[in-house]
């Protein structure tokens, strides 16, 4: 019974409120500034269990039956108010405005401090004027140098019994070519305009980068913002939890505060206040706030995160510097990360410093200055000189950073002189042994910009194939424009040896716009193909799911607004049975297998159109590619696939279409949340093929397969042409509630739990399941790996409940800082 209450409000969710005789009331929570309230509690008085909490945005909804209520809201920090509402054969809409407590009342709240706090009591004046001295409650432009700096310690072999090398001309060699491996720095000038509350446009005029970059942090300022004077700091690509701030009305009430020392400096008294969470599942800072006495502006601050919810890091800690002109605002002027991870064989060590200067808090921004183009890089940015450079740094290079500029830019000439390009190129073309059998054969143009590469001995070889052994030779081309357009061919065709047949295909993708990401794509296959590609693994290999397939394909992709993409293809195919195939069956009583289908072979003429729209697409633009940052609204897609009958001789004659709405948001400090919510039907089938009929995925045993597109115990496939509707729901607590229970914390260890929900119409086919788990991160390589194991319940019409257990592996993404789900 719990299980179907649980698929109750899935589909509460998904179906439209009226098919329960119910309405909705949603709404905004807002400040006193009109500024929305997250997770503020929404309940409706005498009646707990109907109740809600306010998303990340502040908005909330509740179902409700025709009648009056009183509303209940409240939020920490916040006086609760009470409001009245009816609710008459139509949804509503109630926005809600809570004021803050008063300084007092936070003072009589009844929590475990000592009386006579005098760091609470000065951190509480500060609090009180926060608004006033925030500087980011006013629009400007700012001048910013970045300089982000990497240093690498690696483990070395034993050398007590090697012969030390009596050259020192050599030995300062190998100390310089291992400088050059052991450091990267970035360099970076930007203009940042800003507008209250999160407006922000930066114009990146300089840029240097030496080295990698991808252990570098704050390299753009439009990803992450450390402003300490709101509520709560959103570090999406840091910290997978939002940061509460000590210095906020919720703060006071989530921190620590100690004095520790007064002393005097430029004739002004400074209290150094110590900072400690009272609960570190959802206050994640430690450290020190400097406060002039009474201004009580802020001076400096120096904090530190707790490592359990850092994505890549294993320390970070933030030091900030302010001008206070006068007694009314701080302005940052200089801010200072320091972090680092440490691998089984290095360890690095990072540092970026930024610079802000020449303030400018009367700028005139157009009405349309700020919008969803975050960031401009130009071509110019990445020329500067070095002359530029020594006029701009606003901190004088380290010694070390000095003699590593100097030996790495040496290493770039020297190696990008034609002579030593030319001799690089030779040994990378000569062919060798190791090349032949196992890496594969390759050969670069430099001066073209092109690749080519042919199979190794070892890639060619297919011992599993429906129709037994193969050998397919294989040979792959690439070229590469200045403005970054790309050409990339494969091409392979395969012999094989139990039927003598020949097979092959090739493939042309050219990137012909990098910023609208505008590709043409060109195909021609002749080769066996699955019926059902997205399938089991205890399914797909069976030898019923494969035919044979020849097509001519031709395809284009664009983005043709920003966060609009469409994806158009037209295929030409001629399907035949391989049931006249001779196949190998020795493994057939190790892995159970079964015959090829046979049937009568037909052409095919299929065309298709995705699209697919993300609102408000955050972006920033480089001098010929857009790096897309994502969105706080879901994106929502269409398919349409139409098998064109006659023309060509094409024998299908079938519609299908499908719609769905997929996002991943975060719910404050209780973690991560993903839905994927899509429908589909074929709207005619008067020649509807195998091939093209649409199938559910069956599961996989043990493997926890994605949630958000699978179940983990379906075990039909059920090709249908009636409409179906499938739903997901998975949840990461990122430790919020495991963070609660004593010495946890340190473990690393987070809950997920989640839900999905499938109907096929055409069999009444009713599925649910709910799931739970727990997950850890750990160091693979220089990667970070998620191990988790889950419980999954699963019940329905047609089935009986059943339990498993899944276990699942996935990589974090380097570039989102995101796992697959």
């Amino acid at each position: 019974m719990k299980l179907l209450k649980g698929c109750y409000l899935l589909i509460l969710i998904v179906c439209p409120s009226y098919l329960f005789s119910q309405w909705n009331l949603s709404g905004t929570v807002l400040d006193e500034k009109k500024t929305p309230i997250p997770f503020a509690n929404v309940y409706i008085k005498n009646n707990t269990d109907l109740r809600t909490q306010t998303d990340a945005e502040g908005k909330y909804s509740l179902q409700l039956f025709d009648g009056e209520y009183f509303i209940i809201v409240n939020a920490t920090g916040y006086h609760e108010r009470e409001t009245y509402v009816v609710i008459s054969n139509k949804s509503a809409v109630k926005d809600i405005q809570l004021f803050p407590q008063k300084i007092n009342d936070l003072e009589e709240a009844e929590i475990s401090v000592k009386r006579g706090n005098p760091g609470r009591d000065i951190m509480l004046k500060v609090v009180k004027k926060r608004d006033q001295i925030n500087p980011w409650a006013y629009p400007h432009s700012v001048e910013v140098y970045i300089k982000a700096t990497e240093s690498i310690e690696r483990k070395e072999k034993d050398s007590k019994n090697e012969k030390q090398n009596s050259d020192p001309f050599e030995e300062e060699k190998r100390k310089l070519t291992q400088l050059a491996g052991n450091m990267n720095i970035a360099e970076i000038q930007l203009t940042r305009n800003f507008a209250p509350p999160n407006k922000v446009k930066e114009i990146r005029n300089a840029y240097e980068l030496r080295g990698n970059d991808r252990t570098l942090y704050y390299t753009t300022t439009v990803k992450s913002n450390f402003n300490f004077f709101q509520n709560l700091l959103y570090l999406e690509d840091l910290h997978s939890t939002p940061v509460m701030s000590p210095i906020s009305t919720p703060g006071i009430l989530s921190y620590r505060y100690r004095l520790e020392a007064q002393y005097e400096e430029n004739g002004r008294k400074i209290n150094k206040i110590k900072i400690l969470p009272r609960m570190s599942s959802t206050s994640t800072l430690t450290g020190y706030i400097y406060v002039i006495d009474s201004t009580w502006l802020i001076q400096k601050l120096d904090l530190t995160m707790e490592k359990g919810n850092l994505f890549m890091y294993d320390y970070f800690s933030i030091h900030q510097e302010f001008d206070t002109p006068g007694d009314s605002i701080c302005i940052l002027k200089e801010q200072v990360l320091n972090y680092g991870v440490k691998y089984k064989n290095e360890t690095s060590t990072c540092k970026t410093f930024a610079q802000f200067n020449s303030y400018n808090f009367q700028p005139n921004f157009s009405a349309r200055y700020f919008n969803n183009e975050l960031s401009v890089t130009t071509e110019e940015a990445y020329e500067k000189d070095s002359t530029y450079w020594k006029n701009q740094r606003l901190v004088d290079l380290t010694p070390e950073e000095q003699r590593f500029i100097l030996v790495r830019d040496s290493i770039h000439d020297a190696l990008n002189r034609k002579e030593y390009l030319d001799s690089i190129d030779k040994v990378f073309n000569k062919v060798t042994f190791l090349k032949v059998v196992w890496f594969g054969v390759e050969h670069r143009n430099r001066a073209k910009k092109t690749q080519w590469s042919i199979n190794s001995l070892a890639a060619i070889l297919r011992p599993l194939y429906p129709a037994g052994p193969r050998v397919a030779p294989g040979f792959n081309y690439f070229k590469k424009w200045k403005d970054q357009r790309t050409l990339d061919v494969n091409a392979e065709i395969s012999y094989g040896f139990l039927n003598h047949d020949i097979k092959g295909n090739t493939y042309w993708n050219y990137l012909y716009n990098p910023f609208k990401q505008s590709r043409l794509l060109l195909g021609f296959d002749h080769d066996f193909d699955a019926i059902v590609s997205y399938d089991a693994i205890t399914q797909i290999y069976k030898r019923s799911n494969f035919i044979e397939a020849t097509k001519l394909t031709i395809g284009q992709t664009q983005e043709y607004i920003n966060g609009l993409y469409v994806d158009f293809n037209l295929e030409f195919c001629e399907r035949r049975s391989i049931n006249g195939y001779k196949k190998m069956g020795f493994l057939d009583a190790v892995i159970p297998n079964d015959d090829f289908k046979p049937f009568e072979g037909y052409q095919a003429l299929l065309a298709d159109v995705t699209v697919s729209y993300t609102p408000g697409q955050k972006y920033m633009r480089e001098p010929h590619r857009k790096v897309v940052l994502g969105s706080k609204w879901p994106t929502v897609y269409a398919y349409y696939q139409r098998g064109i009958p006659k023309l060509f001789g094409s024998d299908v004659d079938h519609e299908y279409g499908l719609l769905g709405i997929y996002q991943n948001f975060q719910l404050g400090t209780f973690g991560t949340s993903s839905y994927h919510i899509k429908s589909g039907k074929f709207l005619s089938s008067k020649n509807l093929k195998d091939a093209d009929f649409k199938y559910q995925r069956r599961s996989d045993p043990i493997w926890f397969s994605n949630p958000l597109s699978s179940f983990q115990n379906q075990d039909s496939s059920l090709p249908s042409r009636n409409y179906y509707i499938e739903a997901h729901f998975i949840h990461h607590d990122n430790g919020s509630i495991m963070n609660k229970i004593p010495f946890m914390k340190k473990t690393g260890i987070g809950i997920v739990f989640g839900c999905g929900f499938l109907y096929v119409a055409e069999y009444n086919w009713k599925h649910y399941e709910i799931l739970a788990g727990l997950e850890r991160n750990f160091k693979f390589s220089k990667r970070r790996l998620r191990i988790g194991l889950y419980g999954v319940f699963s019940d329905g019409n047609n089935i009986t409940p059943r339990w498993t257990g899944k276990i699942s592996f996935a990589v974090l993404d380097d570039r989102n800082m995101k796992f697959n789900f």
